[in-house]
């Protein structure tokens, strides 16, 4: 059974995002959960699916308790990090072909500047994943410690192997900063960045620099997903989901024991079958939403994605490709980098945004008709979402 075209994100709903923060974890996913379920033009009654996010700690029952989900047929939680928004969409795809849920809300985000800190993993850090057990044994002790280090360290093979310099990993902190200077929901709206000042900044676990890192922030995202036949009524044009795929690292351990260091293999496999759900290639989108933990993943993910060879990448974030404008603008929002972290599930909210034709002017991608979504976790775990306006 192919899910291509079954379901649509109807409904998208986002917090702001701070740096500092009254709320907590729960009431921050509850508040954009109520924004996209009426941006779906539903009710909480409506909702027979949730499927809370492993990073955010949060459980079907705390939504069945406070949104009054009195129906709830459906709940499950993706463990892969930073991929399982994505993959969660396809779980929840799976539901609503199934004939198992009617509307499932999907929500993520965290109070990861006020709470769950990386940079302060004394206060309030994320409880270690099961998967991280090999960390936990060999390489914690040691100081290897936390996903700057882990991904410092393919960033530098890469840069073994192919010669990529810190320079291409500031054009894509650049491009995307751009993006989010069009982009009142983002944190960094009002703060423009140089290629100068990225080679400037601090260096946070070589090769990879302050602007290299994804944002501490406070903050939600939540969709609602409907089967393609209850879109046609939703209040909003939907965008229909054409093509999903998950895939794993081979082995599933730490960075530093993978068989290649430079490839993202999770992704290449998430891709794939991506593609072939959807019957197209690399060359039908229009724009990429990658998930940007840091530079360095981007330009990787551009390789396992298929716009680009192996080694590459450097030379395909130069002149102006990435950006608005450019052949294939990426992280039209500012992503992880410079919008706000939301365990990429803002990743999801600007695909439909921009496929809705519900963003500002200077940042819409012209004729905007495909955008496909990426989610990156743990060691080189991958999803690959295609979005589409028509079916």
């Amino acid at each position: 059974m192919s899910l291509r075209a079954r379901t649509a994100i109807v409904g998208v709903g986002q917090t702001p995002f701070t740096r500092g923060t009254d709320c907590s974890t729960l009431e921050l996913h509850l508040r954009a959960a109520l924004e996209a379920i009426e941006d779906a033009g539903l009710t909480p009654a409506d909702i027979d699916g949730v499927m809370p996010n492993e990073l955010a700690g949060t459980i079907a029952e705390d939504f069945i308790l406070n949104l009054g989900l009195r129906d709830l047929a459906f709940s499950s939680t993706i463990r892969t990090g930073g991929a399982s928004f994505v993959s969660a969409i396809q779980s929840a795809s799976l539901a609503i072909a199934g004939g198992v849920a009617k509307n499932v809300l999907l929500v993520a985000g965290r109070r990861g500047y006020s709470a769950q800190r990386v940079s302060l993993t004394s206060e309030g850090a994320i409880p270690p994943h099961p998967v991280m057990r090999h960390i936990d044994e060999f390489e914690r002790p040691f100081g290897n410690t936390v996903a700057s280090q882990w991904f410092a360290q393919a960033a530098r093979r890469h840069m073994h192997e192919f010669g990529t310099t810190s320079e291409d990993f500031g054009r894509i902190a650049v491009a995307i900063r751009g993006h989010a200077n069009r982009n009142p929901r983002a944190l960094m709206y009002e703060k423009p960045l140089s290629l100068e000042q990225h080679q400037a900044s601090a260096m946070i676990a070589d090769p990879l620099r302050l602007f290299d890192c994804s944002l501490e922030t406070d903050g939600a995202t939540a969709i609602v997903l409907s089967s393609a036949e209850r879109a046609r009524d939703a209040r909003k044009p939907p965008a229909f989901v054409l093509g999903l795929g998950e895939g794993h690292g081979d082995p599933p351990t730490s960075i530093t024991q993978k068989r290649d260091l430079t490839r993202i293999e999770g992704l290449e496999i998430a891709a794939r079958r991506a593609y072939a759900m959807a019957g197209i290639g690399p060359d039908a989108i229009d724009a990429a939403q990658i998930y940007d933990g840091f530079t360095w993943i981007v330009l990787a993910s551009l390789e396992a994605l298929g716009f680009c060879k192996r080694g590459e990448g450097r030379d395909f974030v130069r002149d102006g490709r990435i950006a608005l404008g450019g052949a294939l603008p990426v992280n039209t929002s500012g992503g992880l980098l410079s919008e706000g972290h939301c365990s990429g599930a803002n990743l999801v909210s600007e695909a439909v945004r921009q496929l809705r034709r519900e963003v500002e002017p200077e940042r819409q991608v012209r004729d905007c008709e495909c955008v496909l979504v990426t989610g990156e976790g743990d060691f080189h775990e991958g999803a690959a979402l295609v979005l589409g306006r028509d079916r």
